[in-house]
């Protein structure tokens, strides 16, 4: 990160100095609640759907929750964060720490050297995001669920994202946006959050792992990343080999974070890739029907009708 931001952020707040003198953690600034629950209301301004803040340091934030969707940078330095009470992660310059509104949240105290900067995020934040992007993605969608629902049961995602170029740009862009520029800045972030999460869906290895849940948070972007991009030829079985994982503890954990099995994923894709090549090229629906792998026309035709309601010549000609 540039060494310009770098410094503005390093710089002690009113609150950090508070707690050097002695005054302690401050609830009254996350929330009016009795319960630990970080308010939205008192950390962003009306009508603002993101907001940024460095991450408060020298003291201990005992276990709470928020009502929106926080994203933790790691810009310097290290903290450490312990998730729904068990999960002890350890954030590393360049990491990324999504957490969803269910998660229970506890930090430990970090050093002045430690500078890590929170993005709080309404959960209306990610419409923008889910229409710039690709059209249909199903690792893209499954992503964007989690981070903006929870729907698929995970409450967390930790990613090591150092050395991922692209991501970091966005990241160090955002943050410079949020400390610098006022002005619609709502479209910005979107935009730019949209991008940089299309870019984390090309990198499922750099999805950690380490305790039960993260395992099976990076088995299950593994297999989505799988299907994204081998959708023609992909099966169960060969992932099942590639990843040394028996092909039943696969789908079982399909089943329980996505709602379906293998077999709906990779055809939910090659719809997903027929209706790209529908809108954006020539091809015959014979042709597209070969470039995403099936050979029964009409098994194709039933599925396509039954996902977008006509056949694929009269979604092409109603564009």
């Amino acid at each position: 990160m540039r060494k310009e931001l770098l410094d503005r952020l390093r710089i002690i707040t009113p609150e950090e100095q508070a707690i050097l003198d002695g005054q302690g953690l401050q609830k009254d600034l996350y929330t009016s609640r009795k319960e630990f629950v970080v308010d939205s209301r008192h950390l962003l301004e009306k009508g603002r759907l993101v907001e940024i803040r460095p991450h408060t340091r020298f003291v201990h934030f005992p276990p709470h929750r928020h009502n929106y969707v926080e994203l933790v940078c790691m810009c310097a330095g290290s903290t450490t964060h312990i998730i729904n009470g068990q999960d002890r992660i350890v954030l590393e310059e360049g990491d990324l720490l999504f957490l969803s509104q269910t998660v229970s949240h506890e930090i430990l105290p970090a050093a002045e050297g430690d500078i890590a900067v929170n993005f709080i995020l309404l959960p209306e934040f990610f419409e923008r995001p889910i229409s710039l992007t690709e059209r249909e993605n199903v690792m893209r969608d499954f992503l964007l669920s989690t981070l903006s629902d929870g729907a698929s049961g995970f409450t967390y995602l930790h990613i090591q994202a150092r050395g991922i170029v692209p991501v970091e740009d966005l990241v160090e862009s955002m943050i410079w946006t949020l400390l610098s520029d006022r002005t619609d800045t709502n479209t910005l972030l979107q935009s730019s959050m949209g991008l940089m999460l299309l870019y984390l869906t090309r990198f499922s290895d750099r999805f950690m792992g380490s305790t039960p849940d993260q395992e099976e948070q990076k088995l299950v972007f593994t297999v989505l990343q799988y299907i994204e991009t081998d959708y023609r030829t992909g099966s169960m079985e060969e992932i099942a080999e590639q990843i040394r994982q028996p092909a039943y503890v696969l789908s079982r954990l399909l089943k329980k974070h996505t709602g379906q099995n293998f077999r709906e994923l990779l055809q939910a894709r090659k719809l997903q890739q027929a209706v790209y090549l529908l809108e954006n090229t020539t091809l015959t629906v014979d042709s597209i029907l070969a470039r995403i792998g099936y050979e029964n026309s009409s098994y194709f035709h039933r599925l396509f009708r039954q996902r977008y309601g006509c056949s694929p010549k009269e979604y092409r000609n109603r564009g």
